[in-house]
């Protein structure tokens, strides 16, 4: 018998159009059965696979800020300082009850300060001598640790009770989620290299803008870590409005303006602030708007709508746009050079908007760190 007939390549592979070969028709049937029945546990495997890669960046991420800030506090330390840091990450806040949405903002609002107040003392605790420009940095950089040690801990809880039920559906929402908590986790990390060294952010733009207006004036306090100038503008009485530079702060813009309404009665609000720009959008994009461009979890933009709609104010707003990680690092020279277009955009829409003799309240959002004025 010849035993190299039977097992030639064209008999066993079906070159002679011979459908009922059967080593052809396992290799087409076999795949089918294998995905029918464990093709799910194979995408969850590959799927898996990704996400743990993802949770051990967060992870190091967590640890380089963390080892970061640790650092900085090294040589400002009135004692041992790592078990306080490590039991402030695992601090929390809970929400109010939202059931009553007509009094939740005031709720909020006193929540948040509550929070933000201890946070500034155990801040200055932490430290001897500390200036306000360093306590703000050194609060600054707690909160990037903390959202990513938050990050971390919620994406390896989905992960792992997904993986404990054995469920593909519960991890599909993580697997399209991760790519935009990995952009805001890198994004934190490279801020904090701008935010030792006490540099400008992206998201000051605002500030500059404001605070080059208001460098030849006199500055003078409203509210905590806020400050205000007043100018003129072609017969427009200006209010510039900005948190108190260099310090990496916001301010309390709500509390600035709701005190400045009722002092000067403005007849307009414009606010500048930076926006996240959308994909395919190109970076130090300027737009024009209507309505208060502040962001946060909403209490002052919800103060100064509040403010505005009582007074009949109308607020106008000029964004300059940028991506997450833009904003919260190192500000970039195509961002820093819309300051001078940003300023000549100001003074058209105070034109085309008020007559002479109306006053303008203009306000520079933001974070100021490194941006005086």
């Amino acid at each position: 018998m010849d035993f190299t007939e039977i097992f030639s390549l064209d008999n066993l592979f079906g070159n002679n159009n011979d459908s009922s070969n059967p080593i052809m028709w396992l290799i087409w049937i076999v795949p089918i059965v294998i995905f029918v029945f464990y093709g799910q546990r194979i995408q969850l495997m590959v799927t898996s696979s990704e996400i743990n890669k993802g949770i051990e960046k967060l992870n190091q991420y967590k640890e380089y800020t963390r080892k970061e800030l640790l650092g900085y506090l090294q040589n400002k330390s009135s004692g041992e300082i790592t078990k306080r840091i490590d039991s402030y990450l695992e601090y929390f806040t809970i929400m109010p009850v939202d059931l009553d949405p007509s009094g939740i903002m005031p709720k909020i609002k006193h929540l948040l300060r509550s929070r933000e107040e201890y946070t500034r003392s155990q801040v200055l605790k932490l430290g001897k001598n500390l200036t306000p420009l360093e306590a703000s940095k050194i609060q600054n950089l707690l909160e990037v640790v903390t959202t990513l040690n938050l990050l971390h801990k919620i994406v390896r809880h989905l992960f792992l009770t997904a993986k404990k039920q054995n469920n593909f559906p519960l991890i599909l929402p993580l697997q399209m989620m991760l790519p935009f908590v990995m952009e805001q986790a890198e994004a934190l990390r490279a801020a904090v290299s701008a935010l030792k060294a006490g540099q400008p952010l992206g998201d000051g733009i605002g500030p500059m803008v404001v605070g080059k207006m208001m460098l030849s004036l006199e500055k003078k306090p409203i509210g905590l870590e806020t400050v205000y100038a007043e100018s003129v503008d072609e017969e427009r009485k200006l209010i510039l409005l900005k948190a108190e530079g260099p310090s990496a702060t916001v301010g309390r813009p709500g509390d600035a303006v709701e005190l400045l309404v009722a002092q000067k009665k403005p007849d307009l609000i414009i606010m500048i602030d930076a926006g996240v720009k959308m994909e395919g959008e190109k970076s130090g994009t300027m737009a024009q708007g209507f309505g208060a461009a502040i962001g946060g979890i909403g209490t002052d933009r919800f103060q100064i709508e509040e403010i505005a709609t009582q007074n009949k104010i109308s607020i106008y707003s000029i964004v300059i746009k940028q991506t997450i990680k833009e904003a919260i690092t190192l500000m970039t020279k195509e961002i820093a050079d819309k300051a001078d277009e940003v300023e000549s955009q100001i003074h058209n829409m105070i034109k085309e908007n008020t007559k002479p003799g109306q006053t303008v309240l203009l306000i520079g959002v933001g974070n100021t760190l490194g941006v005086p004025q």
